[in-house]
């Protein structure tokens, strides 16, 4: 008995990862450059890093509320919406620079964990995206340990607006699309864990209107597959994003 011996011809040659040894560098002596002298915080990406607790959280959020009333909450989310859109641009920057990829090149999971676990590192919690649903051009986004709502405690209510604001930028600039975000359960509300939806500005708008009338996040899920809101255009990664 013979065996035939095939031979896999690429049309490009697949590209080359650097060693991981030089790529996991998330543990805290390496991750940040802690300059005594200077009093400063630098990450692994030079991006200055403050070091702050509970009552900084608890300040800021009291502090925007006082100044601004109801529209605290509007404020955080375009904070983080501008966070979000710069921080897509640096990270396909040392993305290109560590593993010698691209978001149109990598696989997108791998793409989203790399982005991010600087975020982990950091102190903003761990994430689970579920990205099944972006042929019907919406994704859902769970965040565990949400340095707010963690601080703030049970307040009967969405309080991760920052984050929402966050992840809309992030994926406007990945997606190349005007994307929006708006937390469906809070840990502050008692929940487990926080999950955002990010999608059209229609899709959020009537995601919001059915959280206000008391729908939970399962209820919005269903309404979206029973087909309440038309799908729209599939969430693919645009060559050229930036």
């Amino acid at each position: 008995m013979t065996s035939k011996i095939t031979t896999q011809i690429f049309r490009d040659a697949p590209i080359p990862i650097p060693s991981t040894r030089n790529t996991c560098h998330y543990s805290r002596a390496k991750f940040f450059d802690f300059d005594m002298e200077q009093g400063t915080i630098e990450d692994y990406h030079h991006q200055r890093n403050l070091l702050v607790g509970e009552d900084f959280i608890v300040s800021l959020l009291k502090g925007l509320e006082h100044e601004v009333g109801e529209a605290a909450g509007w404020l955080l989310y375009q904070i983080g919406f501008d966070w979000g859109k710069q921080d897509a641009v640096l990270f396909q920057s040392w993305f290109k620079e560590f593993y010698n990829m691209t978001l149109e090149t990598s696989n997108l999971a791998f793409a989203m964990e790399t982005w991010w676990w600087p975020y982990t590192a950091q102190g903003w919690g761990t994430w689970s995206p579920n990205l099944s649903a972006r042929e019907s051009g919406f994704f859902y986004v769970d965040l565990f340990d949400s340095a707010v709502a963690k601080t703030l405690g049970y307040m009967g209510k969405p309080v991760c607006h920052l984050y929402a604001g966050l992840l809309a930028g992030f994926f406007s600039v990945a997606f190349a699309e005007n994307l929006c975000s708006t937390e469906i359960q809070c840990y502050a509300m008692g929940n487990d864990f926080c999950r955002f939806l990010i999608g059209s500005e229609q899709r959020i708008q009537a995601a919001e209107f059915w959280i206000a009338s008391g729908a939970k996040a399962n209820e919005i899920a269903e309404r979206f597959e029973a087909g309440e809101i038309a799908d729209e255009p599939e969430l693919s990664i645009k060559v050229g994003a930036a």
